[in-house]
């Protein structure tokens, strides 16, 4: 398998790096993108776990279109990044808009002119109500128009479509991951985690379900 994963140096696609390089042994190359977004840290993390695993990574600047996407509390100073749990009254102010297809055409570029197979991303089922860029329909349509855009026909690989936060956590735990050094989260970008705002809060709870889980059900797709 050779793959072009997107990175952001979140929980989710860290642990779906380790599996790509440590459970699939494919040949990767990891993608992140600065779109303006407050949380830069996160892009520190993404290149400190490639250069552990010894994975190339590209850090691709998108600044120029921040205008463009402005309307998002990641991107716009002047939209407060909400706390407490993701709610209706919240829970499209941290969305920016059609994020995942600018990532993942960039992304699907990229693996054509590498002759690469496929591009991984790490969305998962708790982004389903939230991002309408993460949920299986938008991932299968992506899919169809990789295959049909590309010589390669370039496949989307999006192994924790299903998943819960929790169970990639669990996964995370498997494959030797510390959550708590080796990946950023918190939305405010600060000098640690807010462990209040929305994304703080789900990885919270992600990381305590984790530990309560013994192994995966095998119908998920994803064996360690």
């Amino acid at each position: 398998m050779k793959a072009v994963l997107i990175l952001s140096g979140g929980m989710d696609s860290t642990t779906l790096l380790h599996y790509l390089v440590k459970v699939l042994h494919a040949e990767a190359q990891a993608l992140s993108f600065d779109y303006g977004q407050r949380h830069k840290k996160e892009l520190k993390y993404a290149s400190r776990s490639c250069r552990k695993l010894k994975v190339p990574h590209y850090i691709v600047k998108l600044a120029s279109i921040t205008p463009l996407i402005y309307n998002s509390a990641l991107t716009n100073k002047n939209i407060n990044i909400p706390n407490g749990p993701y709610s209706k009254d919240n829970i499209t102010t941290t969305v920016v808009p059609n994020r995942n297809m600018i990532m993942l055409s960039i992304a699907i570029g990229y693996a054509e002119n590498l002759n690469y197979n496929y591009v991984a991303i790490a969305n998962h089922l708790g982004d389903h109500p939230i991002y309408p860029d993460c949920r299986e329909e938008f991932i299968n349509a992506m899919n169809i128009a990789s295959t049909l855009g590309t010589y390669n026909k370039i496949k989307i690989y999006a192994p924790f479509t299903n998943l819960t936060k929790g169970q990639i956590a669990f996964i995370g735990k498997k494959l030797g991951i510390d959550c708590d050094k080796e990946t950023w989260s918190c939305y405010k970008g600060g000098r640690n985690h807010c462990n209040k705002c929305p994304t703080c809060l789900e990885r919270i709870a992600a990381l305590k379900e984790a530990n309560s889980i013994t192994k995966l059900p095998k119908h998920l797709g994803v064996v360690l």
